[in-house]
């Protein structure tokens, strides 16, 4: 923020579409910005592409250590993000029913259907998957201050979820 006052610089967010989903984004942190560039993708996506970038530009440009270091808020010593949350792996699957459902690909919408269907089979994942639906509820406040969210899949959070921000008549 310092140097986008100073620069004019536009900050951009760092939160993707699973942190927004579940309240994993903090409001002065990776919330913060003007827009957000990835907050329409999924965290194991952001993983996916930032290993492309680095593989496309045949060098490093997104660090190692930080695709290799487990998700963590850093909100404590030692903590991290599956403390509280399944897998991304798990969770991503959760998420794109939930949110996108139907809209999703045939596709990935079978492969979603089937993947929670069988999560769900224990009283565990069963449990897990009901608090992620009372987790998405319960974040809507962060993703009302949040800025608008460039969307690639069909159904985004932010301003342009429920009209977008510049559209004809």
């Amino acid at each position: 923020m310092a140097y986008s006052n100073q620069s004019g610089a536009m900050v951009l967010t760092t939160g993707n579409k699973s942190e927004i989903s579940v309240g994993y984004c903090t409001l002065y942190g990776d919330t913060n910005g003007g827009l957000g560039l990835i907050g329409d993708l999924y965290k194991t996506e952001v993983y996916r592409l930032s290993a492309y970038i680095n593989q496309r530009a045949n060098r490093e440009i997104i660090p190692a250590a930080i695709l290799t270091k487990p998700p963590s808020a850093e909100l404590a010593p030692d903590q991290k993000d599956t403390d509280s949350l399944p897998p991304y792996e798990v969770l991503d699957e959760i998420l794109k029913l939930l949110i996108e459902g139907k809209q999703l690909a045939d596709r990935e919408y079978q492969q979603a259907q089937e993947f929670v269907a069988g999560y769900r089979a224990t009283a565990a994942g069963e449990a897990v998957y009901q608090r992620i639906v009372g987790m998405i509820a319960r974040n809507e406040y962060k993703r009302r201050q949040a800025p608008p969210i460039i969307r690639v899949r069909p159904r985004a959070f932010g301003a342009g979820r429920q009209m977008p921000i510049a559209a004809k008549h």
